[in-house]
């Protein structure tokens, strides 16, 4: 007897219909019929299921916190961390906490059960930071949710922030962060690296770095990254996010960059939804995308994840929490319309995320992992990307966690009436 049964799954389009068990929490079969009976079955009626969205960088302590006090009018990088400074005077561990679960909430809802959340550490009460360790707590049985101690004012340029990051990782920080273009000198952004990947080691930490979010094309903190990733031994533990840079190297740096890069084996994030809109700003025309080169990572085999950034907050006043949004603009902006391409834009939301978390040896629809899954309203990830398909399910550990009823459209044309879907 098994907890429950998914039944008629489409785990790819050409392949079979399968049936998934669960009994205490994992996956115990799937194959195309199971034999067996269950407490709970769920018809998937030959939707696309797929293992759970990977956020692997969000904001949660600014999220939902747009206009207040004041809405960041010029749209850049700079004025939002001014009105988050203003911001940031006024957090309560109250106030971080109810915007974080509500954030997480809508996360959910889309089939996110992964998420990276950087926070600030640049607050000697570090109130931010104390709040979504106990939304961590709260959140555990159903979202896995990791921190990165991010010092947002830099590590030299805060006065104390070096002791800050450290408190941070003593209280319970998963990873280590840093902003090192936004160091005081480009000798203090190398400084400042140098610190995260000691403390990274000291602690047994991971490491995610805001690294080059800026046009300068002068801005090469990701070399240094790469080298000391390669000289510590922690490659696949570090990640570079962000390197919007790399949009205006030149082509024989850049790709002198990425053959090092492939070697270390760092892990790259964009945030296409945020990079596209805060980037380019100086600019009058042609205007840069402000994208890092996620189709020549990924045609490199370098492992690249998407994430949101923001949500609603001083850097981006839009956002829901898809997943499928953040890779919709993906597609767009890195100009990976092909077929495959689309299919590894997918994978960036998805397999690529757990990779970059580090969380990939229990993620994926296999006998004796967690059950986790999402019943997507579509046929494969090209048509879940295409129509931005809506979650109808979402399982975390065997549980269902949200349910989404797919919207009805009906036409009245021509003296007739009838209800209309978009597949082809």
């Amino acid at each position: 007897m098994l907890d429950l049964i998914v039944r008629n799954a489409r785990l790819r389009v050409s392949g079979p219909l399968i049936d998934i068990g669960v009994r205490d929490g994992l996956f115990v079969g799937v194959q195309p019929r199971l034999p067996a009976e269950a407490s709970e079955t769920i018809d998937a009626a030959g939707c696309f299921v797929t293992p759970p969205f990977v956020e692997s960088h969000v904001h949660l302590d600014t999220t939902l916190t747009a206009g207040e006090p004041r809405w960041n009018e010029s749209g850049t990088l700079f004025e939002g961390i001014e009105c988050w400074s203003e911001r940031k005077a006024l957090l309560t561990e109250e106030d971080v906490v109810r915007r974080a679960t509500k954030a997480i909430e809508w996360q959910v809802s889309h089939g996110i059960l992964h998420i990276r959340s950087h926070v600030d550490i640049c607050d000697p009460k570090l109130t931010a930071l104390r709040a979504l360790i106990e939304v961590r707590r709260v959140m555990a049985p159903f979202v896995d949710i990791q921190l990165v101690a991010f010092p947002q004012d830099g590590i030299l340029g805060f006065e104390g922030g070096a002791v800050l990051l450290e408190e941070a990782l003593r209280l319970g920080a998963d990873a280590v962060g840093g902003i090192p273009h936004y160091e005081l000198t480009r000798e203090d952004g190398v400084e400042s690296l140098k610190i995260i990947f000691a403390l990274a080691e000291k602690y047994g930490k991971l490491i995610d770095v805001h690294c080059d979010e800026i046009d300068d094309e002068q801005s090469r903190f990701v070399e240094v990254m790469s080298a000391l990733a390669l000289r510590t031994g922690m490659r696949d533990r570090v990640t570079a996010s962000h390197t919007t840079a790399m949009h205006s190297y030149n082509g024989a740096y850049a790709s002198k960059l990425l053959r090092f890069c492939a070697k270390s084996g760092i892990n790259f994030v964009a945030n296409p939804l945020v990079n596209i809109h805060l980037q380019g700003r100086f600019d009058t025309y042609p205007k840069r995308r402000g994208l890092t080169r996620v189709k020549e990572m990924a045609a490199m085999g370098i492992n690249v994840s998407l994430g949101h950034d923001d949500i609603l907050d001083p850097w981006y006043p839009m956002g829901t929490g898809s997943m499928l949004d953040v890779a919709h603009m993906a597609v767009h902006v890195a100009q990976m319309t092909g077929r495959e391409e689309m299919r590894s834009v997918f994978h960036m939301v998805t397999d690529a995320g757990a990779r970059t978390l580090h969380v990939q040896d229990s993620y994926g629809i296999e006998a004796g992992k967690p059950a986790d899954l999402v019943i997507l309203d579509a046929l494969d990830e090209l048509d879940a990307l295409r129509r931005q398909s809506v979650a109808r399910v979402v399982l975390s550990k065997g549980k269902v966690v949200a349910r989404t009823t797919p919207a009805e459209t009906t036409v009245f044309l021509q003296g007739t009436s009838h209800p209309i879907d978009y597949l082809r």
